[in-house]
């Protein structure tokens, strides 16, 4: 237990308005089974509060939090129930039964709230406890749990941890405005945009799709033990999470619309003067942004020239399909494009950022409805990760909005993903000010780091 925090309660929060003599069940589907072995999403949102006395979140916002909570539970049932899979499906389901509940943990940290939502570096392990535990067992798994944390006249934050199995960001952030709206406004209902849609028929794969990429999964599990088979083939049990180095550190890297121009311009002319350049650059937001953070990050390692490196991004498919997917569908609606394995030389050259701009965009490029219905090769993407690669993934998105989750209180002054300290990762979400800027969130050892934010810092300069 961190000393900087002390545990006050932990609740169990049940839906409102539930039909409490039904149960529902929500069978996973082709695109959440993709991610049904990734460890869980870790949120924590900042508000800033001078007025935040331990008296006035008492009385006040942990009652009207927990209220709300309830409230946007109605709507959204399954993240009230659990996780599992019963020995004569094939595959694993949401199961939401009468008096399933959330868990919702309230602590009070003695924690410096300017320093967690600053612009400097900071100890990333500093941030883990605002982060509740998801609980996950061989029969069963919760499918969410939060955590509010007072900092005395400072503000709170309300953590929130996510199985990737059940909802991807977009689910997860939509979830979180319609808490925000109910507490703020202190009304039950929700807007049209936010009421979930729960139909799994329009998610139309191939034939038995979800079970092979079942399959694809276990078929994995057996190679990492070896060709052994699990005790249990049917466990939820999450991966423990891995030990994070306790020199790690946090950035976040904020970079303005001019910025982004800035290095739109300079991959033009470093495109029309390039011998290898015929195709044109796909240089939207995106694109720049995370082939600016790939550069920089595998320059800030340094090394061996010929090391592997790759890439990696999460795609959401709600309009890559034909009908598209609903906006408001709940679940999972994402795929994986990568490229694996690269050489670091790709990188560190003089073209390096024209080279990753080159690889993202074309990953970009080529995804339509053919690769969103592939079946996934686990076994074949994870052999061909060489042993100690750095591959780069991304968490949330720059259009998930997460910047206007108001409770009531103000938006939030600070919205971090933790997880990204589990791998290999960045963070990306629409700038708090909202002019098209994005801040790009970081976790790395202190040594590398420094590198990082000086190279960040200086291929901005014009």
């Amino acid at each position: 237990m961190d000393s900087s925090l002390k545990f006050i309660h932990v609740d169990r929060v049940t839906p409102s308005n539930s039909d409490s003599s039904e149960s529902h069940t929500l069978p996973l589907t082709f695109f959440d089974l993709r991610w049904f072995k990734i460890h869980a999403v870790e949120r924590v949102i900042f508000f800033r509060l001078t007025e935040a006395t331990r008296s006035f979140f008492d009385s006040v916002i942990v009652p009207n939090l927990k209220t709300s909570l309830s409230s946007s539970l109605s709507h959204y049932l399954p993240l009230a129930g659990q996780l599992v899979w019963k020995q004569l499906d094939p595959k694993p389901s949401i199961l939401y039964s009468p008096n399933d509940a959330v868990s919702l943990t309230v602590a009070e940290s003695n924690a410096d709230f300017s320093r967690l939502t600053g612009k400097e570096p900071f100890f990333s392990t500093e941030l883990h406890p605002l982060v509740p535990r998801l609980q996950s067992f061989d029969d069963s798994a919760s499918v969410m749990s939060f955590q509010v944390t007072l900092f005395p006249n400072q503000g709170f934050c309300i953590g929130v941890t996510a199985h990737h199995a059940v909802s991807d960001g977009k689910t997860t952030i939509s979830f979180l405005k319609s808490w925000a709206h109910i507490c703020k406004h202190q009304d039950s209902s929700l807007p049209q945009d936010l009421i979930p849609f729960y139909d799994r028929t329009v998610i139309k794969g191939p034939s038995n799709g979800d079970i092979k990429v079942l399959n694809s999964w276990q078929t994995l599990v057996k190679t990492f033990m070896g060709g052994k088979e699990p005790e249990n083939p049917k466990s939820l049990k999450l991966r423990p999470s891995p030990v994070i180095s306790p020199d790690a550190v946090r950035y976040t890297l904020e970079l303005t619309p001019e910025d982004i121009q800035t290095l739109r311009e300079r991959l033009k002319r470093e495109s029309s003067s390039s011998s290898s350049s015929s195709k044109e650059l796909r240089l939207s937001t995106f694109v720049i942004t995370y082939s600016y953070a790939l550069t920089c990050l595998i320059r800030a390692r340094g090394g061996d020239p010929n090391r592997p490196v790759g890439c990696v991004f999460a795609v959401d498919c709600r309009n890559k399909v034909t009908p598209p997917i609903p906006s408001s569908y709940f679940g999972n609606c994402a795929i994986l494009a990568s490229k694996i394995p690269l050489t670091a030389d790709t990188f560190m050259g003089e073209e390096g950022f024209l080279a990753s701009t080159k690889l993202v965009s074309e990953l970009v490029e080529e995804l339509d409805e053919s690769v969103v219905w592939k079946i996934p090769d686990f076994v074949e993407l994870y052999s061909s990760i060489p042993k100690g690669a750095q591959v780069l993934s991304v968490a949330d998105s720059t259009r998930f909005g997460v910047y206007g989750l108001d409770f009531g209180w103000g938006i939030p002054e600070k919205v971090v993903v933790v997880s990204i300290d589990q791998g290999e990762a960045i963070s990306l979400v629409e700038s708090r000010d909202g002019n098209g800027g994005v801040e790009v969130g970081f976790s790395l050892k202190k040594h590398e780091m420094d590198a990082l934010i000086d190279l960040l810092h200086n291929g901005l300069k014009v």
